[in-house]
């Protein structure tokens, strides 16, 4: 009996280390610079406007909040405002709150002391106080589980964090760039998100429009994509043909930045010449824009007209 217990206990503890050592991996992955978050693309006039709002903002020390659909760059943003910020020269910190459990997340975001719970052989600071003087980024914050939200509340009203198994207060100061692809009002009137921390975020907002409600970024944004991995891969002068043009900007990108990305990177390891081709896409339900007819349809319907022009006077007959 004893053991079969001692085994359990061995194996709970193996399993514990294991999630944290991953998590710890994905630490590190989140402070390096992705692709994805060196595309500082403003080109459309919305996303224009979305920059003077931004450099309005980041210079303050108050709590930003920003609304967007998945893939539009909320983390970019966040480290945006961070880069212009007072805080700049310090940390940068990003959690995703939905990707962990709620024990890991409040390890992860408060920290914890040696032996405060199996797995824990050593005391560990969370990322408010790694992040102290910088700025924290809390994405998906919406996920957050009722029992934290109360305890990261006391955190932004007391400006200290208690660690998990210590009963002993440690000052912190940290900017929160909060982020989520839900409607929070929403979730408040469900009673699924805590409406005084709602009010704690909504001081700063800022409202990501979609990548197809702001086309004038798509193809600086896809230079962008085709110079980084073109130079990963070891080509050169990759260009985009003016057809593949005029189908990126007709194509509605439901996954935003995050689908023009992959549909880049992917299109490239396809692509058998210096220029990329509509069909090294594959943008599954493509969508015409509401402008017009897309380029497939436009061509189509030319190519039609001049095989009946052409065609013997009693071919139809």
């Amino acid at each position: 009996m004893d053991t079969l217990l001692g085994k359990n206990v061995t194996e709970s503890q193996e399993e514990q280390a294991s999630t944290l050592l991953a998590f710890d991996e994905l630490q590190s992955r989140s402070l390096s610079l992705s692709v994805r978050a060196t595309a500082l693309v403003f080109e459309d006039p919305v996303s224009r406007r979305l920059l003077d709002q931004i450099e309005r903002i980041a210079p303050s020390d108050a709590t930003v909040l920003i609304i967007g659909e998945t893939g539009t760059g909320k983390e970019l943003v966040a480290r945006h405002i961070h880069a212009l910020s007072n805080r700049s020269k310090n940390v940068f910190g990003a959690l995703n709150c939905a990707a962990l459990s709620e024990n890991l997340i409040e390890s992860e975001l408060f920290g914890h002391e040696k032996g405060s719970f199996t797995g824990a052989f050593t005391s560990k600071d969370g990322w408010f106080e790694t992040a102290n003087k910088g700025s924290l980024f809390l994405d998906e914050v919406g996920d957050l589980p009722m029992s934290l939200q109360a305890k990261l509340l006391r955190v932004l009203q007391e400006r200290e964090v208690v660690k998990v198994g210590s009963r002993q207060p440690v000052p912190v100061d940290v900017r929160i760039i909060a982020a989520t692809n839900v409607n929070l009002e929403q979730a408040v009137a469900a009673s699924h998100f805590r409406a005084d921390l709602y009010y704690r975020f909504n001081v700063a907002t800022i409202q990501l429009s979609p990548l197809r409600d702001r086309p004038g970024d798509i193809l600086p944004l896809a230079r962008h994509f085709l110079k980084i991995y073109g130079d990963r891969l070891g080509y050169d002068q990759i260009k985009l043909s003016p057809i593949t043009e005029l189908t990126l900007l007709n194509y509605d990108w439901p996954g935003n930045i995050r689908e023009l990305e992959n549909a880049i990177h992917r299109a490239l390891l396809v692509c058998p010449s210096n220029r990329l081709r509509p069909e090294d896409f594959k943008l599954s339900g493509v969508r015409a824009s509401e402008q017009g007819p897309t380029v497939s349809t436009t061509s189509l319907e030319s190519s039609l007209q001049r095989l009946c022009e052409q065609a013997p006077p009693k071919l139809f007959d």
